[in-house]
């Protein structure tokens, strides 16, 4: 039987701790710098010691981190087997909590790995999106970031004329609209009169001046996404998602970028279960089938977006509103559990139109070529 060399890393931004093990054999602790030449140096050692023992078969585990994957892209690249553990998904007692050292946390990957390779048990892993889809998300997520900065910077503007005690001139009309930003920008810092002291006003200033960048950026960020899904691998799927009530080029792209291979999931249960809109679940003994509140599981932004565009359709669709409605009137004290139904429908169908389309050639496009044909 080919011998396994087995390792538990507890990865850091400067250090990577970890536990060596071959087997069932007592495992070995060593401390590795996270840089280039210090990975480079831990993946010869550790075919030194694959060679040593037989050529030996190398397993590597570590936990998911802001680091990213760039630690198991090395390793994969260099034929080591790596495992990217999900944090949430790896039980801990309140113990190991409260006494949590890195030689533990190196401990305890160990375990899960040996569980895995020498019994069989499953091991709690994160799906490891290819290159492409990573650089993709960086987009959308940057385009998410900035709008998020939009809404805090306007939530300071109001909170500085609330701290004034400063009303909003009825003339300007509701929201954000020229008009209001211009009796920011002349009456409360370019008058005399104005009720703001100079320093407040050269807040307020500072912040419009923030509130005009970020805008700006938005279009130049809403450029690049439109170009994004006008690529082969999203146009298809991404022509028939915009096609449902309710949902924009936001979510349909953060739907695709944030899920990447639509494939993975094979049933809607998954896919609610991954998205964090499951019940939690309280059974033991005689209590069965108590439900709780949603895990929240998953990706935040998916979730965030999907509630926006099931609003929209509660909104515009009749069937969506006619299923919210009736859902509410079970009880209408709990209007969130016909939101979050709304959603996990939403979901399942994007789910659906984005699994049969996904990197197909879009319909417009041929349109296009029989045309041109």
């Amino acid at each position: 039987m080919r011998k396994v060399i087995m390792i538990g890393c507890d990865l850091h931004d400067k250090t990577m701790l970890l536990k060596i093990a071959e087997g069932r054999e007592q495992p070995e602790t060593r401390s590795v710098s996270n840089t280039a030449t210090g990975r480079v140096a831990m993946i010869r050692d550790l075919k030194k010691r694959a060679l040593a023992a037989g050529s030996a078969r190398i397993v590597f585990a570590y936990e998911a981190s802001g680091q990213g994957f760039g630690l198991y892209d090395e390793l994969t690249d260099a034929g080591i087997q790596c495992h990217v553990l999900a944090p949430t998904k790896i039980a801990r007692s309140q113990r190991q909590t409260s006494q949590k050292t890195d030689e533990k946390d190196a401990q305890q990957l160990l375990e899960l790995l040996r569980a895995h390779v020498l019994a069989g048990n499953e091991l709690p892993t994160v799906w490891i999106p290819d290159a492409t889809t990573r650089d993709d998300r960086e987009l959308v997520r940057m385009r998410l970031d900035v709008a998020e900065k939009i809404t805090r910077v306007k939530t300071q503007i109001q909170s500085l004329l609330k701290r004034n005690t400063i009303r909003r001139n009825q003339d300007s009309g509701k929201g954000w609209t020229r008009s209001f930003r211009n009796w920011l920008q002349q009456t409360l810092c370019g008058s005399q009169a104005s009720p703001l002291g100079s320093r407040s006003q050269a807040t307020l200033l500072s912040l419009l001046r923030q509130l005009d960048f970020l805008e700006e950026e938005v279009k130049r960020l809403d450029v690049e996404v439109f170009a994004l899904v006008e690529e082969e691998r999203y146009a298809a799927a991404f022509e028939e998602l915009t096609a449902l009530c309710g949902v924009g080029l936001l979510t349909a792209v953060v739907f695709l970028t944030e899920l990447g291979d639509l494939s993975r999931c094979t049933n809607r249960r998954q896919l609610a279960a991954y998205l964090g809109l499951a019940p939690r679940s309280f059974e033991s003994g005689d209590a069965s089938d108590r439900k709780g509140h949603i895990t929240r599981q998953g990706s935040s932004r998916v979730r965030k977006m999907l509630c926006q565009a099931t609003w929209s359709r509660v909104r515009w669709d009749s069937q969506e509103r006619e299923a919210y409605r009736r859902i509410v009137a079970r009880n209408p004290k709990k209007k969130k559990i016909a939101v979050v139904a709304s959603m996990r429908r939403l979901a399942v169908r994007m789910w659906h139109r984005g699994l049969e389309f996904q990197g197909k050639p879009s319909r417009s496009k041929l349109l296009a070529a029989r045309a041109a044909g």
